[in-house]
C-alpha cells in the first residue's frame, strides 16, 4: 500500500520525480525536442500545478500520480523561458506553441459535475504495484462528479486502458490520427474513456 496526498502536502522533494514520471510516460509525444528523457524531464519538471495532482508515495519516492481538475483551474502550465533554456531556442520556442494547445486547454465542464482525470504515470520501479489504481480510487472516492473523464489515451497504452477498464471506466469516444502523424509515432487513435459515479457523490459534505 503507499500513502496518497495531493502534491502540495508533501514534503518531499518531488518535481524532479514527478517530471521523471511525465517523461517516461511521454516519449512518443516529445521524441521531436529530445531523444534524451533526463533532457525532457528536466525541461518539464516546472510545468506541474501542485494542488491539482495526487501522488502515491513509498517513504520520500513518488510511485505514481493523476491530476485531476474539474474545469476551474489548469493541470500544468508552460513556462517559455524554462522551456527554451532546456531546450534551445528553436526547439523551446516550438514547445510553447504547439504543447500549450495539448497542455493548457481548460477542461470544459459547464455543468459543474464532471472531473477530468490527467498525466496519469508509473514511476518505473512501481509499476506492477497497484500504485497508480491506488491513487485513482483516491480521487474517484473522495471527489464531488457525476462523470470523471480520461481523455484521449493512446492506443498503443495497453496497460493504461486496461487499468481503467479494471477500474470502471469503459470507451465512448475514438479519435483517428492523420496517416502520416500515425506513421512516425505508432499511434492510430486515441481513446477517451468514461467512468459514471452511481452513488452520485455530488452533493456530499465529506468531499474534498
Amino acid at each position: 500500500m503507499f500513502t496518497i496526498i495531493r502534491a502540495d502536502q508533501t514534503r518531499a522533494e518531488i518535481r524532479p520525480q514527478m517530471a521523471d514520471i511525465f517523461a517516461d510516460g511521454f516519449t512518443q509525444w516529445l521524441g521531436f525536442f529530445s531523444k534524451d528523457k533526463r533532457q525532457i524531464s528536466r525541461a518539464f519538471a516546472h510545468i506541474f500545478v501542485e494542488s491539482q495532482f495526487y501522488l502515491a508515495m513509498s517513504g520520500d519516492k513518488v510511485a505514481a500520480m493523476a491530476a485531476c481538475t474539474d474545469g476551474t483551474e489548469l493541470s500544468v502550465r508552460l513556462n517559455t523561458k524554462q522551456l527554451i533554456k532546456h531546450l534551445g531556442f528553436y526547439k523551446g520556442m516550438l514547445a510553447v506553441l504547439f504543447l500549450k494547445r495539448e497542455f493548457q486547454v481548460p477542461f470544459h465542464n459547464p455543468n459543474g459535475d464532471q472531473i477530468s482525470l490527467e498525466f496519469v504515470g508509473t514511476a518505473l520501479e512501481f509499476r506492477g504495484q497497484g500504485a497508480a489504481s491506488q491513487v485513482i480510487t483516491h480521487i474517484l472516492g473522495s471527489k464531488a462528479y457525476k462523470e470523471c473523464l480520461i481523455e484521449e489515451v493512446a492506443d498503443t497504452n495497453i496497460p493504461a486502458i486496461r487499468l481503467y477498464e479494471k477500474l470502471g471506466f469503459k470507451e465512448y469516444k475514438r479519435k483517428a490520427l492523420p496517416k502520416k502523424l500515425a506513421e512516425q509515432n505508432g499511434i492510430h487513435h486515441l481513446v477517451s474513456m468514461k467512468y459514471v459515479n452511481i452513488d452520485d457523490r455530488i452533493n456530499s459534505p465529506n468531499t474534498v
